[in-house]
C-alpha cells in the first residue's frame, strides 16, 4: 500500500521558540560512519508518540572550577555514552533498548546532583535534546529539564520495547502477530513502567520547573500530553489483557465486557487530556488520531460484549437492547477501520497493522452476530416501532483496575557529597593542571 522509499518523517517546525528550533538534518550518524538516515515505515502495535535523544552538550566549561574534575569527567562520559547508544535506537532490538535504559539509569543519579539547592548549579549547563524523527532541537539551561528529558526517554523506550516485542521478527510485513503469553505479560510490565515514569514526571518533576522555562518546552512535554500518553499506556495494558481473556475459555462474558468498558474509559480519558494541549504539530495530530481509532475500536468491542450479556435476559426488551448494541458495534467497527487508515496515513506514515488481540476475530464476529441476532429478533422491532427500548443503551461504568507503576527518582550519587557550587582553589588548580597537559600535547 505504501512506497518503501517514501519518507515517513517529513515534519519540521516552522516556528522558533525560546531555546527550541529546528536544526538542519543533512546526515544521520550511525556509529560514526555518517550514513544517511533511511526512511522507515514502521508498524504500530504500541504507539510511541516521539523518541527524543540527547545531543552532545558542553558540560566541562560551565562546571570547570566549580566541581571536581572527576565529577565533571564522570558526568560527561555517562552522558556521552547515552548519546552514542541513542543514535542507533531505531535500528535496535530489545537487548539494545535495555542497554540504553541501563545507561540512562546510571546517568540519572549523577545529573540529579545539579538540581540540589546545595550545588547551586541548576541552570549552569545548557542541555540539548532533539527528536530522532526530524532532528528538531530544544536546548535549555536547566538541570530539571535534563532530568525530565531522561525520565521521558525512559518511558518512551519502555513503549518502544513493548512495540518491538509485539511486532513479529523477520516475519512477513502485515502478517499475523504470533506472540507468546509470557511475552504479552512482559509488554504489560513495560507499559505500566512507562505509565509510571510519565505520571511521576507530571506530578513530581514538572512542578520543580519554573513556568517561564516550561513556556519554552516543545509540545510533546506539555503536562496534558504527558498525562495522555501515561493513560494511553494503561489503555493498551487493558487491550493486552482483553486479548488474553478472549483466548481463555474460562473467562466469562461479564469479565470480557468489563475489560472492554475499562479500555473505553482509559482511551477516552487520554483523549480528554489533550483537550487543552497544542496538538497542531505532527506528533500531536498523530496521537489524536491514534486515540480516536483505538477508542472507536474499544467501543465496538464493548458494545459487542454488552449486547451478548443483555441477550442472556429472557424478556423481549433484553433482546431489543442486545440487537441495538450489536448494531452499534458493527457501525463503530466500520468507523474504526476508517480511523485506522487516517492514523496510518498521517505523518509520520505507519503501516496498516493486521488485526491482533481481541480484534483478530472481531472483524468477522461483530457483523456476523449482529446480522444473525437481527434475523432472530427483528420482529420485535416491528411490533413497537416507537419504543424507547430501540435506542442504544449506555455502556456500564466500572471502577478502573489499573494504576501507573510506582516510580521514584534515585538518590543523588555520592560523588556530589560536599559540593557547594562555589569556586574552590584546589579544584581550580586541578583544571589548570589539566589545561597545561592539553597544551603540552599540542
Amino acid at each position: 500500500m505504501f512506497d518503501e522509499n517514501s519518507s515517513a518523517f517529513l515534519y519540521y517546525s516552522e516556528t522558533v521558540k525560546m531555546g527550541c528550533g529546528p536544526s538542519i538534518p543533512k546526515k544521520y550518524t550511525i556509529g560514526g560512519k555518517g550514513r544517511k538516515r533511511r526512511s522507515i515505515i514502521q508498524e504500530v502495535a504500541v504507539f510511541v508518540p516521539t523518541v527524543r535523544i540527547p545531543v552532545a552538550s558542553d558540560i566541562v566549561h560551565p562546571l570547570r572550577g566549580v566541581v571536581s574534575k572527576d565529577l565533571v569527567d564522570r558526568l560527561s562520559s555517562l552522558r556521552a555514552h547515552v548519546v552514542e547508544l541513542a543514535e542507533e535506537i531505531y535500528y535496535a532490538d530489545v537487548s539494545a533498548v535495555s542497554e540504553l535504559q541501563h545507561a540512562l539509569e546510571e546517568y540519572l543519579p549523577v545529573v540529579l546532583g545539579l538540581t540540589t539547592k546545595e550545588s547551586r548549579l541548576e541552570s549552569s549547563v545548557q542541555f540539548r535534546w532533539k527528536t530522532l524523527d526530524d532532528d528538531q532541537e530544544c536546548f535549555l539551561a536547566s538541570a530539571w529539564y535534563e532530568v525530565l528529558s531522561v525520565v521521558h526517554m525512559m518511558a518512551m523506550l519502555a513503549l518502544f520495547e513493548a512495540n518491538l516485542t509485539l511486532i513479529p521478527k523477520n516475519g512477513q510485513v502485515g502478517g499475523e502477530r504470533k506472540v507468546s503469553e509470557d511475552a504479552k505479560k512482559d509488554v504489560v510490565d513495560s507499559l505500566l513502567r512507562a505509565s509510571g515514569c510519565l505520571d511521576y514526571s507530571v506530578h513530581r518533576i514538572l512542578v520543580q520547573i519554573p513556568a517561564q522555562v516550561k513556556k519554552s518546552f516543545p509540545s510533546y512535554l506539555q503536562e496534558g500530553m504527558l498525562e495522555a500518553i501515561s493513560i494511553q499506556a494503561l489503555a493498551q495494558c487493558v487491550e493486552i489483557q482483553l486479548g488474553l481473556a478472549s483466548e481463555c475459555e474460562k473467562a466469562t462474558l461479564s469479565v470480557k465486557r468489563r475489560l472492554a468498558c475499562e479500555q473505553v474509559s482509559y482511551f477516552s480519558q487520554a483523549h480528554y487530556c489533550l483537550s487543552g494541549c497544542d496538538t497542531s504539530d505532527s506528533y500531536g495530530k498523530k496521537l489524536l488520531l491514534f486515540l480516536k481509532w483505538k477508542c472507536m475500536e474499544a467501543k465496538a468491542v464493548a458494545y459487542y460484549y454488552h449486547g451478548l450479556v443483555l441477550d442472556k435476559g429472557g424478556e423481549p426488551a433484553n433482546h431489543i437492547s442486545a440487537v441495538c448494541c450489536l448494531s452499534a458495534a458493527d457501525d463503530l467497527l466500520s468507523e474504526s477501520k476508517r480511523a485506522c487508515l487516517s492514523f496510518c496515513l498521517a505523518n509520520p506514515v505507519t503501516r496498516v497493522p493486521p488485526p491482533w488481540g481481541v480484534m483478530k476475530n472481531m472483524h468477522k464476529k461483530i457483523p456476523d452476530v449482529a446480522y444473525k441476532k437481527f434475523q432472530v429478533y427483528g420482529h420485535l422491532f416491528e411490533k413497537d416501532k416507537n419504543s424507547s427500548l430501540q435506542s442504544i443503551p449506555d455502556l456500564p461504568e466500572f471502577a478502573l483496575s489499573l494504576r501507573p507503576e510506582g516510580y521514584e527518582l534515585p538518590s543523588t550519587d555520592s560523588i556530589w557529597e560536599n559540593v557547594n557550587g562555589q569556586p574552590q582553589i584546589q579544584i581550580l588548580k586541578e583544571h589548570l593542571v589539566d589545561d597545561e597537559d592539553e597544551v603540552d600535547t599540542k
